[in-house]
């Protein structure tokens, strides 16, 4: 056995022995199995028919983004090469979160940075929800409980799921940073994210996304709708409307923090109006009184 292919084979088996069947693979890996193959018939990697070694081709995973480029694969078409990728594996959208989360910790760009703190804070809720909450970072109470959105905003944020008619546990709820940015003498006080950590676990962000399938992602706070819109604008020029997300309705609103530094029952409208309009998008009933909030 080629001790290059050693590893490979060990890391086969084992998910083989956890019960999966299938593994999603991308060009690099592709060509680097062909090539397995054609040593073993005794041919070469560069000869031979396409056909003999049939590997399932899946879409390009979403890499790390930093030094990505183009490349042409065996077919001569182009795809996204990456320096990292992640594997994502299951065959039910919970066991492939779980996947997502054991990738967290060993992820190149995430294990470069030196600001963030030890205890992880990946996502709550249902994988196949159709409302996707998403916030910016995990702060004290999440970090402590190791749920997002847990304190003081998160009870904000389960006040208007409720008034909604939504359950917390049926929709997914996550934070671009899986981490809590850390500060010298910290204790409770939190600070937003870089753009180079938003950077680094916005791969996962994708992938959380492609899984859940959400029909409507919702993004609380301006840094976390910068990031998913690559956007400098604020919360109040990018409310108020749908924006698009890889083909999915995204809405922006403020982040349920707000509402605990500014009672007003005019900037709590503001947010039950993007509500609103989430509710209107999947077709959901809405009463006299609920469209009547805040008014």
């Amino acid at each position: 056995m080629s001790s290059s292919a050693a590893p490979l084979i060990d890391y086969l088996r084992e998910l083989e022995g956890r019960g999966e069947k299938y593994v999603n693979v991308d060009d690099e890996a592709r060509k680097i199995l062909r090539e397995f193959y054609m040593r073993a018939r005794g041919g070469s990697a560069g000869s031979g028919d396409h056909s003999q070694a049939k590997v399932n081709q899946a879409k390009p995973e979403v890499g790390s983004g930093a030094g990505a480029s183009k490349t042409t694969d065996e077919l001569g078409q182009q795809k996204p090469a990456t320096n990292d990728t992640l594997l994502v594996s299951g065959s039910s959208a919970k066991e492939q979160i779980a996947s997502l989360k054991r990738q967290v910790a060993k992820w190149p760009a995430i294990s470069a940075l030196t600001d963030l703190r030890k205890t992880m804070v990946f996502s709550v809720g249902h994988p196949n929800a159709d409302i996707m909450l998403i916030g910016e970072a995990p702060g004290y109470d999440e970090e402590r409980l190791g749920e997002p959105f847990v304190g003081k905003a998160g009870q904000k944020l389960d006040g208007i799921l409720k008034a909604m008619g939504v359950e917390r546990k049926d929709t997914y709820i996550t934070n671009i940073l899986k981490y809590r940015p850390a500060m010298p003498n910290q204790t409770t006080n939190n600070r937003q994210p870089t753009s180079e950590e938003l950077k680094a676990f916005m791969p996962f962000v994708h992938k959380e996304i492609e899984i859940v399938a959400p029909k409507v992602i919702i993004a609380l706070g301006v840094t976390a709708a910068q990031a998913l819109l690559a956007s400098d604008e604020s919360v109040t020029s990018l409310r108020g409307k749908f924006h698009q997300f890889s083909g999915t309705p995204l809405r922006v609103s403020y982040h349920p923090s707000y509402i605990l530094q500014n009672e007003a029952t005019t900037e709590k409208r503001k947010i039950w109006e993007d509500m609103l309009a989430v509710m209107d998008l999947l077709k959901m009933p809405v009463s006299e009184k609920q469209r009547g909030f805040f008014t």
